[in-house]
């Protein structure tokens, strides 16, 4: 299974449309195996789905998404989890643990003056280090 997670400095970048990297990570048998950083800049908005599905893509943990990536996503059968803050590794280790909160709601929305969804409300570890699921 690989699991690419929109990333930003190790965390979780918060606007899947202008996303410029991906990281992705191999699963095998419920444990990361790998992962690397893809560099999706110059993609675009319409074109990162497709460029998901050329790397084999699963499942995708992002920050905001809206309707139209969500469904280009689904069309390639890709499983998100959007609404996502914080450590980019971390998010993938509660995703193998099951306890990742997350929605598939479209959640970004360009139309909401009150929307802020370049804004990062990251946690992550204090220390810079990796969760233990690796």
């Amino acid at each position: 299974m690989k699991i690419a997670v929109t990333y930003e400095n190790g965390q979780v970048f918060q606007h899947f449309g202008h996303c410029a990297a991906f990281k992705l990570y191999e699963v095998e048998e419920g444990k990361v195996v790998s992962s690397r950083v893809l560099d999706a800049a110059g993609s675009g908005h319409s074109l990162l789905a497709g460029f998901l599905m050329m790397n084999g893509v699963d499942e995708l943990i992002c920050g905001g998404i809206g309707g139209g990536a969500q469904s280009a996503l689904r069309q390639f059968g890709i499983k998100i989890h959007g609404g996502v803050q914080g450590d980019a590794d971390e998010a993938v280790c509660r995703l193998l643990a099951g306890t990742l909160e997350a929605s598939d709601a479209p959640n970004c929305s360009h139309h909401d003056a009150e929307h802020a969804c370049g804004e990062h409300g990251c946690g992550g570890h204090e220390d810079g280090g990796a969760c233990s699921c690796h």
